[in-house]
């Protein structure tokens, strides 16, 4: 019961009915990421007359969260390549990292030394500073 409400109710917790049933009546699987995400677009390719051409969206895998999909499929999703990654033989270079979503606000975000947020105490003041204290 829980699950419908979801569905019926949210987008975040993933897709809802409304976007579930357009997606089986309009539109045809291109690719899954290593997230997880599922990838579509309209069936055949068709275009849209509304926009001028095909449309494409993804399911996310668990929570909404845009930062998940890698670059390859962000470039198809907005009609910066034609080609799904998943059309394409692509070799990653050996100085490209894996993708990450982003994880500010989360336990994993990035937390410099000196931060209020970091784990431990922040370092001792190298003297270099000199506050400003008004002349009466």
């Amino acid at each position: 019961m829980k699950l419908f409400l979801l569905r019926f109710f949210t987008w975040w917790t993933g897709f809802t009915f409304g976007t579930q049933f357009w997606t089986w009546r309009f539109g045809e699987l291109v690719g899954v990421d290593e997230s997880g995400n599922r990838y579509f677009r309209t069936k055949g390719g068709k275009i849209d007359p509304s926009l001028g051409f095909e449309r494409r969206w993804v399911l996310y895998n668990g929570y909404t969260e845009p930062t998940s999909v890698p670059a390859a499929w962000h470039g198809w999703l907005h009609h910066s390549v034609d080609v799904p990654p998943t059309a394409e033989h692509y070799t990653p270079r050996e100085w490209e990292k894996p993708h990450q979503p982003n994880l500010t606000g989360t336990a994993g975000a990035y937390r410099p030394s000196g931060s209020t947020l970091a784990s431990g105490r922040r370092p001792k003041a190298t003297g270099d500073y000199q506050p400003w204290t008004p002349s009466a």
